[in-house]
């Protein structure tokens, strides 16, 4: 018993000198001091947990300096003022008059490659009573195991907005797993067309999509949407950190929609959510009528989005056919 004590406090010790190390490489101090205060960090934490005596005295050394650490990088703050790609540069907002609800600064790029675009935005209204449908996109762009998870509301049968939660990347930034733990990323909700946020990864990055239509009362997707929209309002007046691992496409859906879902429970496919259709599937939140092999097999929009590509019935296109949107199946 006495030997897993100390296993485990090996393991936690180990834990604290990696992340520590690590959050202040990935740090917003200028070079060379972020290299200099990773290398410090774990010499002086480890010198002083082998050389202070009692040995009690050098782990309350060691976790004194982490918390100097954790408490520099708790007080980095985002920001919505910084020179943001071009895609990400205008925030999108909403207002909301009784049952009619304005989106401004929708996204519609219009892309040459997944590197070249112009960028437009339009602004409309939508009538709550008319909204339909809920529908989940899961794009794989890497391994299978890891997906982006995508929201999109249909309103009077034909008319999309999708909801994208993205890290909102400064120019010249590229994307790091590894820096999405570290406060590297403000939060962003991309609001745009299907023929924007969908076919981007279809057309232009050939990411494999996947659509399902989400089963749920008509009360919960309006309590849904507006819960999003209540989140692209807060961003647009205070910005908030994109977290790899607690605040990430997967993780804020189900901020968004396990209050109205009152057999909402916790699973492992939730962070590791290349899995999550599988579990949505066996929560009865997607069509059952088939087999949950079968239904992904179906769900597979790559060729019919190529198909579609700039027409203007995208979204309808897209759809034609797929399980829980076509009654024929």
């Amino acid at each position: 018993m006495k030997i897993l004590k100390y296993i485990a406090l090996l393991v936690l010790l180990v834990g604290i000198l990696v992340w520590g190390t690590l959050a202040i490489y990935f740090s917003y101090l200028p070079a060379p001091l972020h290299l200099v205060g990773a290398s410090l960090f774990p010499a002086a934490a480890v010198t002083a947990l082998l050389f202070l005596r009692p040995r009690r005295k050098g782990i309350a050394a060691f976790f004194g300096i982490f918390a100097v650490v954790l408490v520099g990088w708790l007080s980095m703050e985002p920001s919505n003022d910084r020179n943001w790609q071009p895609d990400v540069k205008m925030l999108p907002y909403a207002t909301v008059d009784g049952d009619q609800v304005t989106i401004h600064n929708i996204r519609n790029c219009d892309y040459r490659s997944d590197v070249d675009y112009t960028v437009r935005y339009y602004d409309e209204t939508y009538d709550l009573t008319l909204l339909d449908n809920v529908d989940l996109f899961l794009v794989y762009w890497g391994s299978p195991l890891i997906a982006h998870t995508m929201f999109s509301f249909g309103f009077d049968k034909e008319n999309y907005v999708c909801f994208s939660i993205e890290t909102r990347k400064e120019k010249d930034e590229e994307y790091s797993a590894l820096k999405g733990f570290f406060r590297q990323y403000e939060l962003t909700y991309v609001v745009a067309d299907e023929r924007d946020v969908v076919r981007l990864r279809t057309n232009y990055r050939n990411e494999d999509v996947y659509l399902y239509r989400l089963n749920a009362h008509k009360d919960t997707k309006r309590k849904v949407f507006l819960d999003y929209l209540g989140q692209v309002n807060r961003l647009k007046d205070s910005a908030e950190w994109y977290n790899a691992l607690t605040s990430n496409c997967t993780t804020n859906i189900r901020g968004h929609t396990a209050p109205y879902n009152p057999h909402a429970k916790l699973d492992w496919r939730i962070l590791v959510n290349g899995n999550v259709d599988e579990f949505i599937y066996e929560q009865g939140v997607l069509d059952q009528r088939l087999p949950f092999p079968e239904l992904k097999k179906r769900s597979f929009i790559n060729v019919r989005a190529k198909a579609a590509d700039k027409d203007t019935a995208f979204s309808k296109l897209i759809r034609e056919g797929l399980p829980g949107m076509d009654p024929g199946m």
